[in-house]
């Protein structure tokens, strides 16, 4: 095989219908799109139209509710913070804080807050002063020999249902 042998399979390219070229070309005067009306004009939208009967989007019911206050936190999981250690961007020793852990890259930014979640294991013991954790995550650092410390209260879901 030479480069000038080299072609497609027959039939990977299918040349492209020319329409509105002609009665000869088989899709010519209409161009295959009838005669007249909305559909046969340029910049029609007719998505979710049924041709008159109720649309499926307005047959079903609606569902569901978006609290127009929610907060929104930026997430750190444990393994993170023990990588980001491991890797010296995170001083063990410290003070950890929301910002110092926004300046090493744990997060882009905090959004209201920080949240803490259990993903991952944590060896070192740690000073934490965050938005939320999980009850796991805090567990977890209280178990590592660390501290932490919320700065909103934590609604216990468990207490709650008890």
């Amino acid at each position: 095989m030479k480069l000038h042998e080299l072609r497609d399979n027959d039939g990977a390219n299918r040349k492209k219908k020319r329409v509105a070229r002609g009665p000869g070309s088989g899709k010519g005067k209409t161009a295959g799109r009838g005669i007249k009306g909305q559909t046969s004009r340029s910049g029609v939208a007719l998505n979710g139209y049924e041709g008159g009967q109720m649309p499926l989007y307005r047959r079903l019911p609606k569902r569901g509710f978006t609290k127009p206050n929610r907060l929104e936190f930026a997430v750190v999981n444990l393994g993170q913070l023990q990588a980001m250690i491991d890797a010296g961007r995170l001083d063990a020793t410290a003070d950890l804080t929301e910002d110092a852990l926004i300046a090493a890259g744990a997060t882009k930014r905090k959004l209201d807050g920080i949240r803490l979640l259990a993903k991952g294991e944590l060896t070192a013991a740690l000073r934490l002063t965050l938005s939320g954790a999980s009850k796991a995550a805090a567990d977890a650092v209280e178990k590592a020999g660390g501290t932490l410390t919320l700065t909103r209260p934590v609604r216990e879901a468990a207490e709650a249902s008890e």
